[in-house]
């Protein structure tokens, strides 16, 4: 059958869609850039004659309403497995429930732990031969579940880009239902660059070879790194997240070896970029796998991290009990350049932060607070940067750790770290 008229039957309107969704369904829906906004938000106008639907995704960019009140849940209960900032701002109406899972392990969740039954999707219009792209975001994921999901509901949008690599398309024969609604993707802001991200870049550029593979991961440092490379050459990528900087390095030449990403998340010119099939997408649940990484020589990881006691622990995730993020890929990158010919990774993050009453407080400790959580385990950690030094760490007794560290403290807090560690018996006095 014509794959054209195969998509006029199954086409609805986006109301129609929604009705799809039944109690007890568990589905999947694409994060960030990625999402059918308006698909969602229909489903939410439903919630009254749901129980029990279960909504994944991650890092949402837009205010769903399902997020922002107590009514939804027990009907459509939300998890994130990324915690952003909307979601931050949400949490304290109680549907939002995260999940500390590495992102190299996003699928095995989805299929054996959530067991999901249903794909809503974002998708491309239709190429030549009737197939529908996930586009620059939704390659992450949505491939796979759409391999398990016994519904598949897409939203048609023009703005979505057709992109290019493996498990990134579906044919209109393979969904369930098709709805059509045009919207520009949403964008993420990008945070400034501060001069401490400088400081931190400055100290980290040096020790990047030309020639290398990177992965960088969110906010101001990794843009102060991104740009930064520009007076290097013959730079590849293998990267969950394909960034605006990678974007600028490759237009200038300097990234012109593979690129090779789960999604790509940025601005209009990096969805248009991504959309013209200069980057090779596949499933995060590949890209992320360690063994995969390491498989790229002189391999540099760099990411960004909140705190960290005096043999190397490394905390992403939160601020004691408040959480602030997600497990992500940190650690995924981390074995992965341990695991690399010359791999390196640099885990950053200034020495010190503000505090409620207006003081600051060493991001370096001798312990951490109560609920502080580990993402990345001292056993793992090569590099500590702060915007005083780098701590290299890799394979080191205690206390040359400890030293290490003391050493890229900020210096208003390094004498009380050192009477703490030999109190502690860490190091001799």
């Amino acid at each position: 059958m014509d794959w054209k008229k195969i998509y006029d039957e199954k086409l609805v309107s986006v109301k129609e869609a929604a009705k799809r969704i039944e109690s007890g369904d568990t589905a999947w829906f694409g994060p960030c850039s990625s999402a059918p906004i308006q698909l969602m938000e229909e489903i939410a106008d439903r919630a009254d004659e749901l129980k029990d639907v279960d909504l994944i995704s991650g890092m949402a960019l837009h205010p769903y309403k399902f997020l922002q009140s107590p009514d939804y849940i027990g009907k459509l209960n939300y998890h994130t497995i990324f915690y952003g900032p909307f979601e931050r701002s949400v949490y304290k109406f109680g549907n939002v429930n995260v999940n500390s899972v590495h992102l190299s392990e996003i699928f095995y969740a989805l299929k054996n732990i959530y067991k999901t039954n249903v794909l809503l999707a974002d998708v491309s219009l239709p190429d030549e031969e009737g197939y529908l792209y996930y586009g620059p975001m939704g390659v992450a994921a949505n491939g796979e579940v759409a391999e398990i999901a016994d519904k598949i509901i897409v939203q048609v949008n023009k703005f979505q880009p057709k992109v290019s690599g493996v498990k990134h398309k579906v044919h209109v024969s393979e969904v369930d239902c098709i709805c059509e609604y045009d919207h520009k993707l949403p964008e993420l802001p990008q945070p400034p660059v501060t001069d401490i991200d400088k400081k931190i870049a400055e100290l980290i550029l040096p020790l990047i070879p030309d020639g290398a593979t990177i992965q960088i991961g969110l906010g101001g440092l990794a843009n102060a790194v991104g740009y930064g490379l520009e007076s290097k050459k013959d730079l590849a990528c293998h990267t969950e997240m394909f960034t605006d900087s990678m974007v600028h390095l490759a237009k200038e030449g300097v990234m012109n070896g593979k690129m090779y990403a789960a999604f790509g998340l940025g601005g209009t010119e990096l969805y248009e970029f991504v959309g013209e099939g200069k980057v090779q997408l596949a499933p995060i649940s590949t890209v992320n796998r360690p063994d995969e990484v390491a498989k790229n020589d002189n391999f540099v990881s760099i990411n960004a991290c909140l705190m960290a006691d005096l043999t190397g622990q490394v905390g992403s995730e939160s601020l004691g009990h408040n959480l602030y993020s997600s497990t992500g890929g940190q650690l995924d990158y981390v074995k992965g350049a341990n695991g690399s010919k010359g791999g390196q990774s640099f885990l950053c993050m200034p020495s010190t932060r503000k505090v409620k009453d207006g003081s600051l407080k060493s991001t370096i400790t001798l312990s951490f607070p109560a609920g502080e959580i580990i993402t990345t385990p001292r056993s793992e950690v090569m590099n500590i940067v702060t915007e005083f030094g780098i701590a290299n760490l890799y394979n080191k007794p205690i206390y040359q750790r400890v030293e290490e560290m003391i050493s890229i403290a900020h210096p208003d807090f390094r004498e009380s770290l050192r009477k703490e560690a030999v109190q502690a018996g860490m190091i001799r006095e």
